[in-house]
This record gives C-alpha cells, structure tokens and sequence, in this order.
C-alpha cells in the first residue's frame, strides 16, 4: 500500500542540559505573540472598543487563561481517573495534554474579569480576540503533527502515514486536517468578514461565527481522527471533542442571532 513517510521531527528543538525547548510549547508562544500583534491591528481600526494598551495588557491574562483552562479541561475531560492517581502530572504540562474547549472557557473567564475591571464592552473585545484563535489554533495542530500524537484513523487514502507509536497500519494525518479547517479557513473566514463586510459594528456577532466554525470544523475533524484510547466513542460513534463542540455551536448560534449594532465609537 502507497503512504506517505512520517517526517519523523524531534519533538525537542533544542536542549541546553536539563533545558529543553519543545515544538509545542513553542507553537502557543508564536500562536499567542502573532495573535497579540493581529489583534493590535484589529483594535486600531473602528469600531475602537479597547485601547491597544488593553490588547497589551490582556496578553497576559489570555495566556494563563490558554495554559490553566486547557490543562483543566484536559484534566476533567480526557482523562479524570488517571491524574486522579497521578495528581503530580498534572502540572507535567511538557507531556503534552491540552483541551481546546477548557482554554476556550479559560480565555473567556479572563476576558470577563479583563472587561469588567477596565470597563470594556465583553463582546466587543471578544470579537477582536476571536479573530485571533485560529492562529494559535494553526500552530497548536501543527506542533501535534510533530509530536506525533493525536493521530487520524486507519485509512488507505494516498496520503495516508504510518505514525509512529500507532502501530503499522497507514492512518490520516488528522492534525493536518485540522489546522487547516480551524487554522487556515476559520482564519480567511473570520478576516474576511471583520475587514470588508463590516460584522465588527454587529458586537458578538464574530465571536459567535467563530463558535459556530469552530464547532462544525471540530466535528469534521473528528471524523477523521482517532478517538483518545482511554475513552474511544461515547455513543453512536461520538466522540469526546464531537460533545464538548455542541456546546459552542449552540451558544455561536444564539450569539449571532442576538447581535445588534454597536453604539458609534470615535
């Protein structure tokens, strides 16, 4: 059977001693520098509903929002039992092991804390912060793809790839489905309606198409993907990430319908 090689990638950049530098722990620190400077960009142009200093500010408060609520979720969601009898791995964070919904509950608990200490309009801000997921997005499924985890089903397609750890049969190279679905065309899809079809002045509405596009590219994906091993299909072939994305479909949907137009900012 034709596949594609596996481009076997050391999951370490580089090492100094004990000091270890991973592609995944680099792929959120570009996906969170290159968004911080996306959503400056953003901000800049009006409506103007927070200052760039607040973009600035807020970097922070995205990134422990990011690590905690993904380390939470991944925690709770994936694998309860395990760090239940393993609690000291759970800040093992180098051992890979983040949910995109528990970050995403994370970020928005920061967000609202952010909004209502400085005073910003929450949907406002959450649209410029939406416009900049998919990068971290991109990057995060890409740095999967390296390590080497989070593998597709077994396939027999052209481009199939016999990971290693995942036994012989060739399989979909699932992460690279995803980071194009939820990287690439959430990005050209969210960038082309705050830029030119003027949803910006509609608050929440972005925020509420990137729920719903993050939802439906998730479900897709997960078609392709194998299910985590310690808890395979949930019923009538579901999966983990399949449940945790109905949610946000539904609170996307709800979103888009009630947004209205912002009140004129200078």
């Amino acid at each position: 059977m034709f596949v594609i090689p596996y481009p076997v990638i050391d999951p370490v950049l580089v090492q100094f001693g004990p000091f270890a530098i991973r592609w995944y722990a680099l792929a959120y620190i570009v996906g969170l520098v290159i968004g911080w400077r996306y959503c400056l960009a953003i901000a800049k142009r009006p409506p103007k509903v927070a200052r760039p200093q607040d973009i600035d500010d807020f970097l922070v408060w995205a990134t422990l929002g990011v690590v905690l609520g993904g380390r939470i979720g991944y925690v709770l969601f994936y694998k309860p039992g395990y760090y239940i009898e393993n609690p000291g791995e759970i800040i093992a964070l180098w051992h890979g092991g983040m949910s995109f919904h528990g970050g995403a509950a994370g970020v928005f608990v920061a967000l609202a804390l952010f909004c209502r200490q400085r005073g910003i309009p929450l949907l406002g801000l959450s649209d410029i912060i939406a416009c900049a997921v998919p990068i971290g997005l991109f990057f995060g499924r890409i740095a999967n793809f390296i390590n080497g985890e989070l593998w597709g089903r077994v396939s027999d397609v052209p481009w199939a790839m016999v990971f290693p750890n995942a036994g012989p049969l060739p399989r979909h190279p699932s992460q690279l489905y995803e980071a194009s679905l939820e990287g690439v065309v959430l990005f050209c899809l969210l960038f082309a309606l705050q830029r030119f079809a003027g949803l910006r002045s509609r608050e929440g509405a972005i925020c509420g198409v990137f729920l719903v596009g993050y939802a439906v590219a998730r479900i897709i994906g997960e078609m392709f993907r194998e299910p985590d091993a310690q808890l395979g299909f949930l019923f009538l072939g579901v999966t983990m990430g399949q449940l945790l994305s109905v949610p946000l479909l539904l609170a996307g949907a709800w979103l888009i319908w009630r947004a209205h137009p912002a009140a004129q900012r200078a």
